[in-house]
């Protein structure tokens, strides 16, 4: 089959990974370039926290989470890098005031699903052993299974595998003004399909009702003199910060999540708050390098939950808010199933 998608974000690319596997003949349509910045995947950490997120999210996401985890793999060796999957467990810790908070997080994850009993409590003799560079901590849990993608090496490899693929035609800085029925308009022109994909995200606001943007801010930071290897997470007071490590002494930072469709640079105040924590989290970073600030918009709907719609030779894929790598892969393969693989 020929299959248009419009949007090559990271739902986009997921996509169409799985699409030729399956044999079809794929055209791309992306307002932005093929290593542009505008897509929210390409600003995420990628982290695979399918507790985590639980403990204000519904049962689905924990649902779809594991079924991600179980597919990345896969996607990753397709494009090349196998080696920027990371399933090694996460950290989670708090300030000794906000113990009882952490404690009650724990709790929260324990009582929603049986799974949660893996968690592990870390004396800091225990935690120091899992990862030496944060023994000025007492206390934290860990949560095996969790892991990573490098957000960024995924991008950039799945954008040279899809440019390089004799079954895929990518019409970059082309924007998608309507999806229907097997066709996708392009300005003024419209061009039929077998089957077509909406993956636009926050591009499909017209089409899709309540679908809004969430801000979110991230740093990476050049830190040698930081040695933490898994994702960790600190319970804070106002957001959830974490720390993803990244090759060569890189990390990445985030998150803050702001109800705004604004893509402008980030605030003094985020900056201190998201530098302040992580400072407070190990002192190494009072070095570090800022080598970038980045700002994105999440596509969310009413619910933060992902929505998948099927019409006459159309899907629709959307809402994955602050989940896109958790949920990516798992929902392509629900949207697949309950679509064109009918």
């Amino acid at each position: 089959m020929h299959i248009g998608i419009a949007g090559v974000g990271l739902v986009g690319r997921v996509l169409a990974l799985n699409l030729l596997q399956q044999g079809h003949t794929l055209t791309l349509f992306d307002e932005d370039t093929a290593y542009g910045d505008k897509a929210a995947g390409i600003t995420a950490a990628g982290m695979l926290a399918v507790f985590a997120e639980l403990e204000s999210a519904e049962s689905v996401i924990f649902d779809h989470g594991n079924r991600s985890i179980a597919l990345w793999p896969a996607l990753l060796e397709q494009v090349g890098i196998a080696d920027a999957y990371q399933q090694e467990g996460s950290i989670i810790t708090a300030h000794p005031q906000d113990y009882n908070e952490l404690d009650h997080f724990i709790d929260t994850l324990k009582s929603k699903v049986e799974e949660a009993s893996e968690i592990k409590l870390l004396d800091r003799q225990a935690l120091t052993q899992l990862e030496p560079d944060l023994d000025q901590h007492a206390k934290a849990f860990f949560i095996p299974h969790e892991g990573q993608v490098d957000a960024q090496r995924f991008m950039k490899a799945s954008s040279d595998y899809l440019l390089a693929h004799s079954d895929v035609t990518w019409y970059q800085e082309s924007k998608v003004t309507h999806v229907s029925d097997g066709s996708i308009a392009v300005e003024d022109e419209v061009k039929t399909f077998d089957w077509v994909f909406d993956a636009r995200g926050l591009g499909a606001q017209e089409e899709m009702d309540g679908l809004r943007g969430v801000r979110g801010e991230v740093f990476w930071l050049d830190a040698p003199e930081v040695k933490i290897t898994r994702p960790t997470r600190m319970l804070h007071p106002r957001y959830k910060i974490y720390i993803v490590p990244r090759p060569n002494n890189r990390y990445v930072i985030g998150a803050t999540e702001i109800e705004s469709e604004d893509k402008s640079p980030m605030s003094v105040r985020s900056s201190l708050e998201l530098l302040s924590a992580v400072y407070s989290m190990h002192s190494g970073f009072a070095e570090a390098r800022i080598v970038n600030m980045l700002t994105n918009c999440r596509p969310s709907l009413r619910d933060n939950l992902p929505k998948i719609e099927h019409n006459n030779k159309m899907t629709r894929i959307n809402g994955l808010y602050r989940h896109g790598y958790l949920l990516a892969p798992a929902v392509v393969e629900e949207a697949l199933n309950g679509g064109i693989n009918k």
